[in-house]
C-alpha cells in the first residue's frame, strides 16, 4: 500500500486540486488495495448475480452522473408486498395468525431477479427453487423469546440446517413464504420480515469502527453495510456538483455484510456516493445511488458525501484544540439548560453582521445582542444551550432558501400566515426534526453549504464560542425516526437495506407513530448507528449533553450503552434527557423495555415531566378548542377564574399537590400530605391515571413550564387568564411559572425567550412557521405577539378563540413589563445557583431535607410553601431556606407554626440594590413570634436563615 501512496495535502489548498488531477482514475485504479481488513473470520468473497469485475478494473459512471437516484434492474410487479411473518434468527420463522394446527406444507421460495408470483389457489411460479419448512413446538430460548415477544401467535417454522447456510445468500434477493395444499397450491402466502435473520447472521458487524469514509496519509477506506446487496461500488467525486472522477468495485466481508474498497492516499476534500444494487419488495432488483448513513460532511442539499478527517487542522477554528472546556458539572441536577434554535438565535438580530445571520458563526460575534443576553444568563446561573436539531436535516433548501415577503397587518389578519405558508416549503427555516444524516452538520446554517469543510469549521466555531462563554452545548438528537423510507430520494437507510433499519408493523409498513417513518434501534446495526453518531459528536464537536426526541421509542438497554460510549468518548460524563413519553407500537413495554419515563429508573438519564407542566400552566399541552382556557395553578384556576372556568377548590387542591411533586423531583418516594390528607408516596399520587411520581433520583427528571413544542408560556396565559389582567400581571404571572420550575429539585429546562415574554402569535406548532412566528428580540423590546393569525395548517380550527385575544392591545406587553421579566428570571437563576439545597444530588437528600408547609384540606391553596434544611449540606449556603409562591391576585398571610421563633430573613438577591421586583423587599414580611409570613400578590419570594 504505500508504494502506491501519492501523500497528502490540506483541503482545498492548490497543491490538493493539483494532486488530484495528477493522480488520474487510473493510477487509482492501478493502486486500489486489498479491502479494508475484515472483523469476523469470513472471507471476501462473491456470490452468483454480484458483478465478477476485477478490484482493479474501472466501472462505466454513467449510473453516479444520473439524473435518477434509482434505476429498476428487474421489474417484480407480481410479488406479494405484505410481510407478515418474522424471521427470529437466521433458521427460524414465525408465521403470526396462521395455526400451528393447520393443514398443509410450508415452503420458502426464492428468486434472485424477484419474479415470484404466488396467487392463492394456484401453485407457485417463477421461482428458483423452495426450502422446505417444519412446524416446530420446542419453547424458545429466552433471550430470543423476549426479543420477538410482540409477534402474533403463530407457527413456529424451521429450516433445515443443511438450508440455514444458504440463508445469506437467499436474503439477497425475493423470498416469499407459501402455505400450499397437498396438490401444491397457494392456502396463504407472505413476505418474511428479516431484522431477526440479519442481526443473528452478521452480528459481527457491531465491531466495525471504520464505517463511512476513513481518511489517511496511508489510503483512505470506505465501507457501507449492506448484507442484502447484490452489488456495490463506489462513485467518487473531485467536487460537489461535477461529474464523477471514477467508479470503483466493493468486495463484500460475509462475515459482518459490510462492503468497502480502499484507495491510496489521502482522498479528504472529495465527495463520494454509493451505487447499491439491492431487492427491494415490491419493486424488484434496484439501482439506488445514495450517499453515506456514515456521512461527516456533505455538499449542498446532501447531493454527495464528503471525505474528511474530523481530525484535520484544516477543520478546526483557530484555537479549536487549546480552548478549555466548561468545568464538568458536580451533578445531574446542576443543569439550567436554556433550548435555542441556531436560526433564532440572530435572524433577527441587527446587531450581528448580515452574512452571520442564522448562522453558526453568529455565536462567535461577542458583541451581539444575543451573545450579550447568553452571558447574562450564564452569569447568572445558566449551565446548557440545548440547540434544536443541528445535523443534517431535509426540509430547508440550502442553498437556494427564500425568505417571504410579509406585509404589515392587521393583529389578527390572515395575511401573515398566508405569505408565510405560501413559501413554507422553501423557505429558510425548519425546526429540523427531519433527519437526513445523523453525522453531519446542518448545511443551511453554515456560510457555504456547498463546501463540506466549512459546516465542520463553524459548527466547532459556534461550540468554542459558547464554550469560552462559560456555556456547555447539548445537542436535540432525532434518532427515533428518519426523513423518510422505502424508494424515496431522501431514504438513505432504508434504500441500502430495505425493510431493516425502520420499525414495521404486523403487515410489513414502516410505522409512523413518532410522526414520520420510524426507525428500530432495537436492530443491532440501527442501534449502532445511534450509538456511533452520539459518540461522534461528543468526541469530535465537544458536545456535552444531549436531548433526545420521543426517547420512549428507544430500548433502555441501547440508552445505557449509549450512556457508556458518549462518556468514553468525551472523557468526562456526559448528560442525557430526552422525551420518555410512552405510545405508539412500542407503547408499555410491547417490544422491549423502553426509555421512558416509568422504564428509566436508576438509569441516571433525565425525562421531561409533564405532571408539574401541566398543573402549573391547565389543561395538556396539545389542548384545542375551549379545553385551551383551561385554567393551571399560576393563571388563575378557581381563585381567578375567566370566563370558562369551572374548576372547583378540590380540583385547586389537586393541582397544587402535583406543583408540589414536581417542586421534590417527581420522585416516586418521596412521602407527603395530600389535598385529603392522607400522606402518600407520590407514586401514588395520580396524574391522569398514572404515578405523579416516577423518578428514584432527582437528576432523571427535567422540570419545565415550555419548549418549542405547542404554544409559549405567554400564549398559554393569553388563553388562560381572565380578559382583564393588566400588562403588569400578565408579566408576574409569567415570573411565578418560571420561578416554580427554577425552585423544582431535579434538572431545570427553560425555552428561549421565555423570560423576555416571547409569543408566537398563538401558534400551537411553529416548526414549519418560518421566521416570522419564531422571531426573538434580544432588545428586549418587542415580544411579537399579535402579529397577525398563525399558519392555518395547525390552527385554523381555533382562529375564532384566537382572533378576540391577538386583536386585544391590552395583552400584548410594554418593553417595561419585558425588562421586567428578563430581569426577574435573572434573580431566580441567581437564587438557584446560590445553594445546592435547590439542586439536592439524591432521593435520600430529598426526603431528608425538604419538607412541604401548608399542606392538607384545609391548606391556603394559592400559596406553596417549602423548606430546605442546609445544616451540614455542601454547598447550601444557608442553615435554612424557605421559598413561598403566591399566585393569588391577592396578598395572602401565611401561618407556618414551624417558623416561630426563628431568624427567617429576605434571600440575599432580594435584598440587593439591583433586585428586579421590589414587591419582597417593600411588602414581604416575616413575623418571628406568630411564625406568620405576608407574601404579595403574585409573588415568589425565598427566606433564609444565614
Amino acid at each position: 500500500m504505500a508504494a502506491c501512496s501519492v501523500g497528502s495535502s490540506p483541503v482545498g489548498s492548490p497543491a490538493h486540486a493539483l494532486r488530484r488531477r495528477a493522480l488520474g482514475v487510473a493510477l487509482a485504479l492501478a493502486c486500489i488495495a486489498a479491502p479494508v481488513g475484515a472483523t469476523g473470520s469470513g472471507a471476501t468473497t462473491r456470490h452468483a448475480g454480484e458483478s465478477r469485475m476485477s478490484p482493479t478494473a474501472g466501472l462505466d459512471t454513467a449510473a453516479c452522473n444520473a439524473d435518477a437516484f434509482a434505476t429498476t434492474l428487474q421489474a417484480a410487479p407480481d410479488a406479494p408486498t405484505d410481510a407478515s411473518a418474522y424471521w427470529l434468527d437466521r433458521g427460524l420463522l414465525q408465521w403470526p395468525g396462521v395455526a400451528a394446527d393447520d393443514t398443509g406444507t410450508y415452503r420458502l421460495y426464492h428468486s434472485a431477479t424477484g419474479g415470484i408470483t404466488a396467487g392463492p389457489g394456484a401453485a407457485v411460479t417463477g421461482a428458483d427453487g423452495a426450502l422446505a419448512l417444519s412446524p416446530i413446538g420446542t419453547p424458545l430460548p429466552p433471550t430470543l423469546a423476549a426479543r420477538s415477544d410482540f409477534i402474533g401467535e403463530g407457527v413456529r417454522l424451521s429450516l433445515a440446517p443443511g438450508d440455514v447456510t444458504r440463508v445469506p445468500a437467499l436474503l439477497r434477493g425475493q423470498l416469499v413464504l407459501v402455505r400450499e395444499d397437498a396438490d401444491g397450491r397457494v392456502l396463504a402466502a407472505t413476505t418474511v420480515q428479516h431484522p431477526g435473520a440479519l442481526d443473528d447472521l452478521f452480528a459481527a458487524a457491531t465491531a466495525l469502527d471504520d464505517l463511512g469514509a476513513t481518511p489517511g496519509s496511508d489510503g483512505t477506506g470506505f465501507r457501507v453495510w449492506a448484507p442484502t446487496a447484490r452489488d456495490v461500488s463506489l462513485c467518487l467525486y473531485d467536487d460537489g456538483d461535477g461529474a464523477a472522477s471514477a467508479r470503483l468495485p466493493m468486495q463484500r466481508d460475509d462475515a459482518t455484510g459490510a462492503w468497502s474498497t480502499r484507495l491510496p492516499g489521502d482522498r479528504s476534500g472529495d465527495y463520494y456516493t454509493y451505487l447499491v444494487d439491492v431487492f427491494v419488495p415490491g419493486t424488484g432488483v434496484v439501482r439506488n445511488r445514495v450517499t453515506d448513513p456514515y456521512s461527516v460532511s456533505l455538499t449542498a442539499n446532501s447531493k454527495r458525501s464528503y471525505v474528511a478527517d474530523l481530525d484535520a487542522p484544516a477543520l478546526k477554528p483557530t484555537g479549536w484544540d487549546d480552548t478549555p472546556r466548561p468545568t464538568p458539572l458536580a451533578a445531574p441536577t446542576d443543569m439550567v439548560i436554556y433550548e435555542l434554535h441556531v436560526r433564532d438565535f440572530s435572524r433577527d438580530d441587527t446587531t450581528v453582521t448580515d452574512a452571520n445571520r442564522g448562522k453558526y458563526l453568529a455565536f462567535t460575534e461577542t458583541r451581539s445582542d444575543g451573545m450579550r443576553h447568553l452571558r447574562s444568563l450564564a452569569d447568572a446561573g445558566l449551565t446548557d444551550v440545548h440547540l434544536l436539531p443541528v445535523f443534517d436535516l431535509a426540509t430547508v433548501p440550502e442553498p437556494g432558501c427564500i425568505e417571504p415577503d410579509v406585509p404589515e397587518a392587521a393583529a389578527d389578519g390572515q395575511a401573515q400566515q398566508a405569505a408565510v405558508m405560501a413559501v413554507a416549503a422553501r423557505d429558510c427555516f425548519n425546526w429540523g426534526y427531519d433527519p437526513y444524516h445523523f453525522n453531519a452538520p446542518e448545511g443551511s446554517f453554515a456560510s457555504n453549504a456547498a463546501d463540506g469543510a466549512a459546516r465542520i469549521r463553524e459548527f466547532r466555531a459556534m461550540v468554542q464560542a459558547l464554550h469560552a462563554a462559560g456555556l456547555r452545548v447539548g445537542m436535540d438528537v432525532v434518532y427515533n425516526h428518519t426523513t423518510a423510507s422505502g424508494q424515496l430520494e431522501r431514504s438513505v437507510l432504508d434504500r441500502i437495506v430495505p425493510g431493516y433499519y425502520q420499525r414495521l408493523d404486523a403487515n410489513g409498513k414502516v410505522t409512523t407513530s413518532t410522526c414520520c417513518d420510524n426507525t428500530a434501534t432495537e436492530h443491532l446495526m440501527m442501534g449502532k448507528l445511534m450509538l456511533d453518531s452520539a459518540a461522534l459528536w461528543a468526541e469530535h464537536y465537544r458536545i456535552d449533553s444531549f436531548r433526545f426526541d420521543l426517547m420512549g421509542h428507544q430500548p433502555r438497554d441501547a440508552m445505557e450503552q449509549l450512556q457508556r460510549r458518549v462518556n468514553e468518548a468525551a472523557g468526562r460524563h456526559v448528560n442525557l434527557i430526552g422525551e420518555g413519553w410512552n405510545f405508539g407500537e412500542v407503547a408499555d413495554g410491547a417490544r422491549f423495555v423502553q426509555a421512558s419515563q416509568l422504564s428509566l429508573q436508576g438509569s441516571g438519564i433525565g425525562t421531561f415531566s409533564d405532571r408539574a407542566r401541566d398543573a402549573i400552566r391547565g389543561g395538556g399541552a396539545g389542548d384545542k378548542g375551549a379545553a385551551m382556557f383551561t385554567q393551571g395553578y399560576v393563571n388563575g384556576m378557581h381563585y381567578a377564574p375567566n370566563a370558562h372556568d369551572t374548576a372547583s377548590r378540590a380540583e385547586l387542591l389537586h393541582a397544587a399537590d402535583l406543583v408540589r411533586a414536581g417542586l421534590a423531583g417527581t420522585l416516586a418516594e418521596y412521602v407527603t400530605t395530600d389535598a385529603s390528607g392522607a400522606t402518600i408516596p407520590l407514586s401514588r399520587l395520580d396524574y391522569k391515571g398514572q404515578p405523579a411520581g416516577y423518578a428514584a433520583q432527582p437528576g432523571e427528571v427535567v422540570n419545565y413550564v415550555e419548549n418549542h413544542d405547542n404554544q409559549t408560556l405567554f400564549d398559554v396565559n393569553a388563553f388562560k387568564l381572565p380578559a382583564d389582567t393588566s400588562r403588569d400581571d400578565r408579566a408576574r404571572v409569567q415570573v411565578l411559572a418560571l420561578a416554580l420550575n427554577a425552585f423544582s429539585q431535579g434538572i431545570a429546562y427553560f425555552h428561549a425567550g421565555g423570560e423576555l415574554l416571547r409569543s408566537k402569535s398563538l401558534d400551537r406548532n411553529s416548526f414549519d412557521s418560518g421566521d416570522w412566528f419564531n422571531r426573538l428580540d434580544w432588545s428586549a423590546t418587542d415580544n411579537h405577539f399579535g402579529t397577525g393569525l398563525p399558519p392555518a395548517p395547525d390552527n385554523r380550527e381555533s382562529w375564532p378563540q384566537m382572533a378576540p385575544l391577538l386583536a386585544d392591545p391590552s395583552i400584548k406587553p410594554t418593553a417595561r413589563g419585558i425588562a421586567f421579566t428578563r430581569d426577574a428570571f435573572l434573580d431566580l437563576l441567581r437564587i438557584r445557583d446560590s445553594s445546592t439545597l435547590f439542586r439536592l444530588r439524591t432521593a435520600d437528600d430529598v426526603k431528608r431535607r425538604l419538607r412541604f408547609h401548608n399542606t392538607g384540606p384545609a391548606q391556603n391553596p394559592v400559596v406553596i410553601a417549602g423548606e430546605l434544611d442546609g445544616r451540614g449540606y455542601p454547598g447550601a449556603g444557608f442553615e435554612a431556606l424557605l421559598y413561598l409562591v403566591n399566585v393569588s391576585p391577592e396578598p395572602q398571610v401565611l401561618p407556618i407554626d414551624a417558623a416561630r421563633g426563628r431568624r427567617f430573613v429576605l434571600h440575599p438577591v432580594h435584598r440587593a440594590a439591583g433586585a428586579a421586583d421590589p414587591r419582597p423587599h417593600e411588602s414581604a414580611a416575616f413575623d418571628p413570634a406568630s411564625g406568620h409570613f405576608a407574601v404579595p400578590a403574585r409573588t415568589a419570594v425565598v427566606y433564609v436563615i444565614e
